[in-house]
């Protein structure tokens, strides 16, 4: 008995490792990007405008970068979104921290999230205009998101700026006022829309700010972090040399046929990067055809080790400039 268990434990293994890539793709923890994503594009659809996921903002300051997860900007409005994936009862410290029981593990503390929301705003305000474009006072705003319906509290007086899961899941779309009640409080006090040539001006800022690169994996699984290379036969390098940073800013991996063992067709789009007008001024589409089992090398935003992923696991990956 325990040798058919043994033998069906390695098939499983040979059988998941061959059909569904290396096995980092089950080991990497994805909730947390699934959750940013996942607000993103709830935000895009309530309220429309421009969003900004997985930016990193230098901070003059520190010298370092402040990683924002979400940026919204739509007319009149531009906020920074934090995102908290947290699951179980959460306590705030006498500090503004905050501490997470998940029951099964041991509680964590949390740095305060409001804090560190407000700290981004502000560092994204100060590389807006160093970039030359002046910001009118409260023009950034910041928020706390937090989207886990696993989430409990008994504390009841959460800050303003912080979204508890049933006031995130009550939202809904307000056209003429598109953040009224939540957002639009930082703009109260006289403060006029800003114009439509500062937003036109800070979506091209932000359109060429420092972000992190983006993969998409099967079953909507999001990692970001930072591409580092291929890894696979000679001639699928080779042939994958024509994919620089510089160029190249996404790619699209086709679905490969049965049993994997055809070829992968990989789609890359070509956009030539020039920062000296909106947009990007020319684009194509190419194909490179390659093995399935050839690697994506990525590293994970907050994380020191280094990840293998087959392409015949990836959906999609963007690059930053």
């Amino acid at each position: 008995m325990w040798l058919e268990i043994i033998c069906g434990f390695i098939f499983y293994r040979f059988f998941r490792r061959f059909f569904y890539g290396s096995d980092d793709v089950s080991d990497i923890e994805t909730s947390d990007f699934n959750a940013v994503f996942s607000v993103a594009n709830r935000l895009e659809k309530l309220y429309g405008g421009n969003v900004y996921v997985g930016l990193r903002i230098p901070d003059a300051d520190t010298g370092s970068r402040q990683n924002i997860d979400i940026l919204l900007v739509t007319k009149g409005e531009a906020a920074v979104i934090s995102v908290k994936n947290l699951a179980g009862f959460v306590s705030v410290n006498e500090d503004g921290s905050w501490t997470c029981d998940g029951g099964s593990t041991r509680a964590v503390c949390h740095p305060d999230p409001v804090s560190e929301a407000k700290e981004q705003a502000s560092v994204l305000e100060s590389y807006v205009e160093q970039r030359g474009l002046p910001v009118p006072e409260g023009c950034f705003s910041y928020k706390v998101v937090i989207p886990n319906p696993k989430f409990r509290t008994f504390y009841k007086k959460f800050p303003s700026e912080v979204i508890t899961y049933d006031q995130w899941v009550q939202l809904k779309p307000e056209p003429k006022s598109m953040f009224s009640g939540w957002i639009k409080s930082a703009f109260r006090g006289g403060k006029k829309e800003m114009q439509e040539s500062f937003q036109q001006q800070l979506n091209f800022i932000l359109s060429t700010a420092p972000m992190w690169d983006r993969m998409e994996l099967k079953d909507n699984k999001y990692v970001l972090g930072e591409f580092l290379d291929f890894k696979g036969k000679q001639e699928d390098i080779l042939a994958l040399g024509i994919i620089k940073r510089s160029k190249v800013s996404r790619l699209i991996i086709q679905k490969i046929s049965m049993f994997g063992l055809a070829h992968s067709k990989v789609q890359v789009l070509y956009s030539t990067r020039d920062y000296r007008s909106s947009g990007a001024s020319a684009s194509e589409w190419k194909e490179v055809t390659v093995r399935p089992s050839t690697e994506v090398i990525f590293q994970p935003q907050n994380s020191t080790k280094v990840h293998k992923f087959k392409l015949s696991s990836v959906t999609s990956l963007s690059l930053s400039a």
